[in-house]
């Protein structure tokens, strides 16, 4: 007999990359009908990830695996990093689909953008999971179909340009970090994680592969040279930019990083220093250009370059204080950036525009959205007692104690630049002289929506001691502490 915590972890993938097929024949009958079902499909894969959370807390591992030709075992692995990174991703994509149906409710091709969804969040439930790195690699690729389908989805002939261009550098990206996998398999003869981690227990994993495997690992996670697809992806409806931004593509790149060069290989001393110099450019260019964009979107997307910057930096330093700091820091980014972008989307949807100068004095018609815009950005800036305060000061404090004091200086002035160019768009947007005609609130599942997120921004400062204890033991799992 199948064990419980089996079916659920089979249960998390399985039941949204399936379902997602359904769905378009679901909303033939019925757009209603079609949308709860997505939801719920969404839902599944959060309800099953915190089923499986108390087992990881409590260090277990839950494992199914099916033997396959050629070493390409099918295997899912759910320790307390996956679940977390699970459990975290499911969460804010579920918000965004509900906040889907204002949104999207009068666009062409609602049928596919609940499809490709539920398909892009399921993909990522299994690139989580995976425990080989072919399937590993095949999830990965699934994520980067449907995220140039949702990018493309007004399909005006800039917006596909733009779709084709995060589709080529992400897959291109993918493509060379499959060279790094096979390179792999030829030291080890396997993919399995296991067996590949068992192999290198001693030896640190050759340069060649790192370096081939970053490649993809920075052009998903948009960080320099690869980051400008993502400010482009910006055409794209709104819940689509927070799923890329907030719940999953992005953060796809920064979770292999953790799964691959920490909790699987051990790398060489000059990555430790290469990485976090990489992060910390990316950090400051990309705050720069956040600092004078006029374009709402294309400044929040900024942010994300600069704050993806961060976690690696987290993770780069290798010690425990700094990976806890960036593995909470994906939860707290993910909450804030998702409640950024949504709030946007009520913004433009109203005003007609994503010109932050031709904006003002919102906060008289949309309280609701400029409070909690304000409360996502805090977070996001790293103010006490928001939940990016305390994830953001583990990874200084991280990286000033693995001695990279310059390194740590770089981005404590990007962390500075965040407040000046994240109070700049919600001065512009929501204060000052009212726009007229004035604009309206938003529906009101979408302003439940960016209202949960913020509510989330700030319990999870008030209520850290949770995620962070979860954080821990998945950091003691990684780092065999």
């Amino acid at each position: 007999m199948i064990p419980m915590e089996n079916n659920c972890l089979l249960a998390c993938v399985f039941v949204p990359v399936i379902g997602a097929f359904a769905l378009p024949l679901i909303g033939r009958v019925s757009e209603l009908a079609r949308n709860l079902t997505a939801l719920a499909l969404v839902t599944v894969s959060l309800v099953t990830s915190l089923f499986l959370a108390p087992a990881a807390i409590a260090g277990h591992v839950i494992s199914v695996s099916y033997s396959l030709p050629l070493g390409f075992n099918f295997i899912l692995t759910a320790d307390a990093l996956a679940v977390f990174m699970a459990a975290a991703s499911s969460l804010v994509g579920a918000i965004i689909v509900l906040y889907s149906f204002g949104y999207i409710s009068h666009y062409n091709n609602r049928n596919e953008y609940y499809l490709m969804v539920t398909l892009f969040l399921g993909s990522m439930m299994g690139l989580v999971y995976s425990g080989n790195l072919i399937f590993m690699y095949l999830f990965w690729e699934i994520t980067a179909i449907a995220s140039w389908r949702l990018i493309g989805f007004f399909r005006e002939k800039e917006y596909v340009l733009k779709a084709d261009k995060a589709f080529l550098v992400t897959v291109f990206g993918a493509l060379v970090m499959l060279l790094g996998f096979i390179y792999i398999y030829q030291v080890t003869g396997s993919f399995d994680l296991s067996a590949i981690k068992a192999a290198f227990k001693n030896n640190a994993i050759p340069d060649i592969a790192v370096a081939l495997i970053l490649i993809g690992i920075l052009s998903k996670s948009a960080t320099l040279p690869f980051h400008t697809w993502l400010p482009d992806a910006g055409v794209a409806p709104s819940p689509v930019t927070a799923l890329l931004h907030a719940a999953v593509l992005v953060k796809i790149g920064v979770y292999v990083f953790a799964r691959l060069f920490i909790a699987t290989f051990t790398l060489s001393q000059i990555w430790h220093t290469v990485v976090p110099v990489i992060a910390g450019v990316s950090a400051l260019v990309a705050a720069g250009a956040a600092l004078v964009e006029t374009d709402m979107k294309r400044i929040i997307a900024y942010s994300t370059v600069s704050q993806i910057g961060f976690i690696l930096l987290g993770f780069a330093v290798s010690n425990e204080v700094g990976v806890v700091g960036a593995l909470l820091y994906i939860l707290m980014h993910g909450l804030a950036k998702g409640g950024l972008f949504l709030c946007a989307g009520i913004v433009e949807q109203n005003t007609k525009t994503k010109d932050i100068t031709k904006m003002g004095g919102l906060i008289a018609t949309m309280p609701v959205t400029a409070f909690s815009f304000l409360a996502c950005a805090l977070s996001v800036m790293g103010v006490p007692p928001f939940g990016g305060f305390f994830s953001k000061y583990l990874v200084f404090s991280g990286a000033a104690t693995s001695g990279s004091i310059m390194i740590t200086s770089i981005f404590l002035f990007g962390a500075f630049l965040t407040l000046i160019y994240l109070f700049r768009i919600f001065n512009m947007i929501f204060l000052g002289d009212p726009q007229k005609p004035p604009a309206k609130e938003g529906s009101g599942v979408m302003v439940l929506s960016v209202a949960m997120l913020a509510v989330l921004s700030i319990a999870g400062g008030i209520l850290i001691k949770y995620p962070s204890d979860f954080v821990q033991t998945a950091v003691k799992q990684m780092m065999g502490i």
